[in-house]
């Protein structure tokens, strides 16, 4: 299996690579997408380094001067009409050296700082050459990844508790997650929309797959008021949600910085950022965390209440080291649980959202269907606080699923089957991480 998958996940990050960036597919998303880019570079250092570094040059060349890093970098040689919401749409001003229409306005999780230290870590063994690139690399991302903290912890901050929230259902990257249904209920959906901005992802995607229409109206609706108020983080938001999987990348964001700091001497840098990960920690579990169901939950920054939803976003605080040996164990009892079912119950890596629930969609995007992604930052989590069997069971049953169904956007909860677009660079990424790397991250709780 090992040399047939690593073969295979080569071939599509060579496929889907354009120039100076990785496109996640080539007919569903043609542009370069922000956390794709984290998840694409961890995997990609391993086949060709400097592709993983040109990857996140490129995204963070289109940073914003307020530090925020959008979700897409458009490509000006793929066609308005290719992808929808497209450069016109989100009518972004030129900034920097960025053109007008150059990206969008929103964010994604900042798992940049994590994905530059694995890529240092890793093209520093290819030797003398790759490892002087990957130190002048390092050197350059260090201040843009600081400033995109400092955007998400200052900007973004909108209750005050010191979580950043998101005001965008794609700004989590679990775009219809029933993390959000709650929030997105109380945002109009003006369905004339649809009939003025028509969707594209439907005319390459099978519609049972993909968000409503009534999704969709209101996706459309809150980036017009948010471009409408100038992409101002002081505007009121009808969509304000502060998620734990967003907030405890944001956190490991910060220790990745730390062990970036410390590389580059600067070790006073570097104790800033540990102190910052355990307050965002702190935040999470003081206002994330349901004391009734003792696991983490997205939380409406306009009402201040907690979804009641069990989505596979809760379970990612695993990966903070700092968290309690209870707080621990709850997340790991609700990943065993029928909800989601670690491998040693289904043989497959866990859903995107609560198996037992009644709104549980195998086909639908995040209300279901298994993410390869999620799974990496969760056995990431496993590995954090020395659940080696746990981990090493979850690796396994990543990679047996890619190798059976291939290198899908995602697959079928029950069968396995792949889902979405095929030939998906993170899937791909990914699996040659699962491939090649045990190794227990630097920031793991001590035994």
């Amino acid at each position: 299996m090992s040399a047939e998958l690593w073969n295979s996940a080569a071939h599509v990050l060579d496929d889907n690579w354009s120039g100076d960036h990785m496109v996640p597919s080539r007919r569903l998303y043609p542009h370069q997408w922000s956390w794709d880019t984290a998840f694409i570079a961890v995997g990609l250092a391993y086949v060709n380094p400097s592709r993983a570094w040109r990857d996140l040059r490129s995204l963070f060349e289109a940073q914003w001067p307020d530090g925020r890093v959008p979700h897409i970098v458009f490509d000006p040689a793929t066609p308005e009409n290719n992808y929808f919401p497209g450069p016109a749409f989100w009518d972004v001003p030129a900034y920097g050296r960025r053109p007008a229409h150059g990206s969008t306005g929103i964010v994604q999780p900042p798992l940049h700082a994590v994905a530059a230290w694995e890529v240092y870590r890793h093209a520093s063994a290819h030797g003398a050459t790759c490892a002087h690139e990957a130190r002048i690399e390092l050197e350059w991302l260090y201040p843009r990844l600081v400033a995109q903290q400092e955007y998400l912890l200052v900007s973004r901050n909108l209750s005050g508790s010191g979580l950043a929230a998101i005001v965008h259902p794609w700004e989590s990257g679990l775009d219809n997650s029933p993390a959000w249904d709650a929030a997105m209920a109380n945002v109009p959906a003006d369905m004339s929309l649809l009939a003025t901005h028509r969707r594209r992802d439907l005319e390459v995607a099978d519609a049972t797959h993909r968000p409503t229409d009534v999704d969709y109206a209101r996706y459309i609706g809150l980036v017009i008021s948010y471009r409408d108020e100038g992409y101002s983080d002081s505007a009121r938001h009808a969509f304000a949600v502060e998620c734990p999987s967003f907030n405890t990348i944001l956190a490991s964001a910060e220790l990745a910085l730390a062990q970036i700091a410390g590389e580059l001497g600067m070790p006073a840098e570097a104790d800033a950022h540990r102190e910052r990960a355990h307050r965002i920690t702190t935040a999470i579990v003081k206002h994330l965390r349901n004391p009734a169901t003792g696991t983490f939950h997205a939380r409406d920054v306009r009402t201040g209440t907690l979804s009641p939803e069990h989505c596979v976003s809760g379970l990612i605080p695993l990966m903070l080291p700092d968290l309690d040996p209870e707080h621990v164990e709850a997340i790991v009892a609700e990943a065993r649980s029928p909800r989601f079912g670690l491998p040693e119950q289904t043989e497959l890596p866990v859903p995107s959202y609560d198996r037992t629930a009644p709104g549980f969609d195998t086909l639908r995007y995040w209300r279901g269907p298994i993410w390869i992604n999620m799974n990496w930052l969760l056995r990431r989590g496993l590995l954090v606080h020395g659940r080696m069997d746990e981990a090493e069971d979850l690796r396994t049953a990543m990679m047996r699923l890619v190798h059976r169904n291939g290198h899908f956007e995602y697959f079928h909860p029950i069968s396995g089957k792949g889902l979405g677009a095929p030939a998906f660079s993170w899937t791909a990424a990914l699996a040659l991480d699962l491939l090649a790397d045990r190794s227990v991250p630097a920031y793991a709780r001590a035994a």
